[in-house]
């Protein structure tokens, strides 16, 4: 590309953001799929691709996309972060007023971005595809919907069912998502918690290019769990609401040792089961305690970088990026 074209891609309206993980036969394919989108509804947009430890030729083949087109960018990893800090630190380095985020394996559908990118423009600060059906086993659905009954039972914020946090955000979001600061950032929550409008769009998912999907169930189970952890601070104070419920046992069982000689009652095994749930009711409210002191330590604490990064290419010289 001309010298002109590289001026006007040193300052992007637009940054998509496409993790990968052993992508050799996707990426191509999702940069052409990208390119041809954006270039329908943007002048000026930048890709930014974040290798997650591949060791297959993925590295190799962006790196010579990167030599042949400087929209494409590249940062490699020292190692793998896994799915959420890595991801996450592309976003942190964009340099787009607006910021899409996306997967290398064409579960995020790339017919979305112009819509992304008109709602953008016309003011919504974040925009998020829905995936209308996920096509998964009946365990996975159930540990899936579980997940979801969980983070509304217990998180601090809803998370909409469904989004993965494929979509745009603008740039005071992303601002607003390193403000939190998360070790372990879970996007689609976090997405939730800045307070920022949300609209949605619904999306059938299109079918891979090529290769496997690198998620299992203990995969899924493991981003499941670290995102009920990383958007519920209220799961901490749970053992508190046990301790409660034990205490007021313990005030029945006493109340019972008290009345059983009314009706020829054994005072003995009422004390005894007063006894058992007055130590859950300590047991519990130890947990509750420590738990929240957890949280208060966390939220003093967190202050370490996503990823460590091996390499970047096509990134402005004089660029940094905390993340």
């Amino acid at each position: 590309m001309s010298h002109i074209d590289r001026e006007l891609v040193s300052n992007p309206e637009v940054t998509v953001c496409i993790a990968c993980r052993n992508e050799e036969q996707n990426v191509e394919a999702i940069a052409a799929a990208v390119i041809a989108e954006m270039e329908s509804v943007a002048a000026r947009f930048d890709i930014i691709f974040i290798d997650n430890e591949s060791n297959d030729r993925t590295v190799e083949i962006v790196t010579q996309m990167c030599d042949r087109d400087p929209r494409i960018k590249l940062i490699v990893n020292t190692r793998n972060f896994g799915q959420m800090r890595s991801p996450t630190h592309a976003i942190y380095a964009a340099q787009g007023s607006g910021v899409i985020s996306m997967c290398a394996d064409f579960q995020d559908s790339p017919a979305l971005l112009p819509e992304f990118v008109r709602r953008w423009r016309a003011g919504t600060p974040i925009v998020l595809g829905v995936r209308k059906v996920e096509k998964n086993s009946l365990l996975l659905k159930f540990f899936r919907n579980l997940s979801y009954s969980l983070q509304r039972r217990f998180g601090d914020y809803p998370v909409i069912p469904n989004a993965t946090g494929f979509g745009i955000y603008d740039r005071k979001v992303v601002t607003a998502l390193k403000r939190l600061n998360e070790p372990e950032p879970f996007v689609r929550g976090m997405l939730v918690e800045t307070g920022y409008r949300i609209e949605t769009i619904p999306f059938d998912r299109p079918p891979r290019a090529g290769g496997r999907s690198k998620n299992n169930f203990f995969t899924l189970l493991d981003f499941a769990l670290n995102g009920l952890a990383g958007s519920s601070r209220g799961l901490l104070r749970a053992p508190l609401y046990a301790a409660f419920l034990f205490g007021l046992l313990t005030l029945v069982c006493l109340a019972g040792a008290v009345l059983s000689p009314l009706w020829d009652g054994s005072w003995q095994l009422w004390l005894f089961a007063a006894l058992l749930e007055g130590q859950m009711t300590l047991m519990f409210l130890f947990f509750g305690l420590l738990g929240v002191q957890i949280g208060l330590i966390s939220e003093r604490t967190r202050n370490q970088p996503l990823v460590l990064e091996r390499e970047r290419i096509n990134f402005p010289p004089d660029y940094t990026c905390e993340s």
